[in-house]
């Protein structure tokens, strides 16, 4: 009889009409009854279950299917080759070398016992690295061992009140604290070994050693493959600079697999999908362009057994090896640039120079070296990224920008702007340009002169007119304290004392002195750039935006993204190609530009005998420059400080050079000129070449 038969009958009994009966069939119906109710108990949990195991199969089936699969299937990540760095020559800069690595895969199932088994067969096996092995690291590699927990969980005091986090934390203090081991050089490697072993999750892949591995440690590996599940043979690759390391400061470096993902940034990368132990750029622009060189991971679906054990494995996804960054550095040029910086020192108490070449119309670096210098032993470094976070009182360079601000507060116009440069005094105090200290020399001035002769006063008189102070020589300065904020405001439009944007980590925005009528007098020592600190890559900014008229562009060091050739292995298609950015736009007049452009013009070419760029006047194409001179101490003993701003050719600009060398001999002159001329002479002739 069917199921639906039975039920039926069920219910039509029980629920059947009586009719009148004797005592005697009244008295020898009860036990019926009871079977009938019986019987419809049995029908309704009959009911509920038909309409359960429709619910289950019907209705939720797909979602107990997805659960199904979700815990019999996962995905494996493998990594892939880092894309690389060229220079603007298509010269290899920062390459891949393959090497052979010792790897460990984590199983599913496997614990920090088997672990802890299986890194001290393969410790008899090979020798890795033991330097850097920290206590915490060897006590976690001892305590991974189940017979030493349980051994250490006796020494631990009242460890029965523990629950099992806290009594792991004791035991892992008390191991530090008094080791029950002794850390032989065995032992350390078995720990090494543990260490990166254990940096891997579940169905991941790390490094246990790729560096140096020898033949000798790859066959035995290979022979003992079935007491080392999860070992294996692999392939890694490290950085390698074709071209030497001195353009690592720019390129940046790549953390190794053992050392992991740097410090700073490990909670970022492991939210984007890195493992622990995993290689990342970790400054530079290997840091700043991680997610173009990294490329993405190879992707390996497999299944799993009901003992967690790999039936079949599907790649899924090939992986595609990063793409490669093509810089605008010239690395021919970079490397003259770098040696030159380093052979401008003259010793003293000289602390460092810095130089930028760039490209005005684009914003694309082509050169960028600094080095710094201790005084005491006269050691010079390298740092080439000095030019984007030193922060130098750069002196008279910033003129420009604050004849501009005059324009703008309408204190003086391009027609009419002369002003007679005469020492100025407030109260007690003197200020002067550098050739009329006394008043022998006071000259009328229009503001491409100032320009040329490199006038304090002229600069001060322009900033005192915008503070709404009329001039009275020794009357008190009664400027309002605004006066910063108005000259910073201008400053700031060409990039100083502002980031450039540059495509760079780490960038400084430079120094700002205090302000407030206080520090009043200070304010006139801002207007001819004596006071507040900017950065070389700043001054190199602030000069391109002249150059190009009025363009606020960021500075680049990547000009394009590029794949990798499939048969040559070298540069490919562009992917990407930086293009010019405009920061903002600096509203010059063409009368205001023509004036800031003659004047730059004349502190090279003028007729002023206190000219102040005349030195490079010898150059061709012609050279547009300012000149800075900033008075300057270091330990207590006046030194000065040269920088230099400048472009060519002077009527169509094609490159910048900005430099600053801080804390020369109280009496350097021409140490910031001569390096411009030696910068100029190496850019025509290896980067750019004209006909002379």
């Amino acid at each position: 009889m069917k199921r639906s038969n039975i039920v039926g009958n069920f219910f039509s009994r029980f629920f059947k009409k009586k009719t009148r009966t004797s005592r005697h069939e009244n008295g020898n119906k009860r036990i019926p009854f009871r079977l009938n109710l019986i019987f419809a108990l049995v029908g309704i949990l009959f009911a509920v279950l038909i309409w359960k195991l429709a619910d289950l199969q019907l209705i939720q089936g797909n979602y107990f299917k997805s659960i199904v699969n979700k815990n019999n299937s996962s995905t494996v990540y493998g990594n892939v080759q880092r894309g690389m760095i060229y220079d603007s020559t298509g010269k290899l800069l920062a390459g891949n070398k393959t090497e052979r690595a010792i790897t460990y895969t984590r199983g599913p199932k496997v614990t920090v016992n088997d672990m802890y088994q299986v890194a001290n067969r393969l410790s008899k096996i090979i020798q890795v690295p033991t330097k850097k092995l920290t206590k915490k690291q060897m006590a976690q590699f001892y305590l991974a061992s189940s017979e030493h927990q349980k051994q250490m969980a006796t020494k631990v005091s009242n460890h029965q009140a523990l629950n099992p986090d806290q009594l792991v934390e004791a035991e892992l203090k008390l191991a530090q604290k008094k080791p029950p081991y002794q850390a032989t050089d065995q032992f350390k490697n078995a720990a090494a070994i543990y260490t990166s072993m254990s940096g891997a999750y579940r169905l991941t892949t790390t490094y246990v050693k790729y560096d140096h591995v020898t033949n000798q440690e790859i066959a035995k590996v290979g022979e003992h493959a079935k007491q080392l599940p999860g070992v294996q043979v692999g392939t890694n690759w490290t950085r390698e600079y074709p071209d030497g390391k001195e353009i690592q400061p720019i390129t940046g470096t790549v953390t190794s697999n053992q050392a992991g993902l740097p410090e700073s940034r490990m909670n970022q990368l492991l939210s984007q999908g890195y493992s622990q132990n995993e290689a990342a750029g970790n400054n530079s622009l290997e840091e700043q362009y991680e997610p173009v060189l990294r490329g993405s991971k190879s992707q390996t679906a497999i299944k799993l057994n009901s003992d967690n054990q790999i039936i079949k494995a599907v790649k899924q996804y090939p992986g595609r090896r990063g793409d490669n960054l093509q810089l605008s550095i010239n690395a021919k040029f970079q490397k003259e640039l770098q040696e030159m910086v380093k052979n401008a020192q003259p010793g003293g108490n000289a602390t460092g120079t810095y130089a930028v070449v760039m490209n005005p119309n684009n914003g694309a670096i082509i050169g960028m070296a600094g080095v710094n210098r201790d005084p005491k032993t006269g050691k010079v470094s390298q740092n080439d990224l000095g030019v984007m976070n030193n922060s130098i009182t750069m002196g008279s360079v910033v003129k420009g920008a604050t004849i501009y601000g005059a324009f703008k507060s309408k204190v003086i116009t391009p027609e009419s702007s002369t002003l007679t440069d005469m020492p100025i005094k407030n109260g007690g105090s003197i200020k002067s340009s550098w050739f009329n200290k006394n008043g022998s020399a006071n000259l009328p001035l229009t503001a491409a002169d100032a320009l040329e002769v490199s006038s304090n006063s002229y600069m001060m008189q322009l900033a005192m007119k915008e503070g709404g102070f009329h001039y009275v020589p020794g009357a008190p300065l009664n400027l309002s304290p605004n006066i910063f904020n108005i000259e910073r405001g201008y400053f700031n439009q060409f990039g100083l004392g502002v980031k450039t944007g540059v495509d760079l980590p780490n960038e400084t925005t430079g120094i700002k002195g205090p302000g407030g009528y206080a520090n009043i007098g200070k304010s006139l020592d801002e207007s001819f750039g004596n006071y507040d600190g900017y950065t070389t890559l700043q001054v190199a900014q602030y000069m391109s935006t002249i150059a190009n008229g009025g363009y606020r562009l960021r500075p680049h060091v990547v000009q394009n993204v590029r794949s990798t050739n499939a048969k040559t292995g070298k540069l490919g298609a562009i992917r990407e190609t930086i293009m010019p950015q405009a920061l903002n736009t600096v509203p010059m007049s063409t009368d205001e530009l023509r004036v800031l452009k003659q004047g730059f013009y004349q502190v090279v070419h003028g007729h002023s005998k206190y000219k102040t760029g005349g030195a490079l006047a010898e150059l061709n194409p012609e050279v547009s420059a300012k000149t800075g001179t900033a008075q300057t101490f270091y330990n207590g003993q006046a030194t000065t400080t040269l920088s230099l701003a400048s472009y060519a050719p002077s009527d169509h600009p094609q490159v910048v050079v900005a430099l600053a060398m801080t804390n020369l001999p109280d009496n350097a002159e021409s140490n910031n000129t001569d390096l411009a001329k030696n910068i100029y002479r190496a850019y025509w002739k290896d980067v750019q070449h004209t006909d002379k």
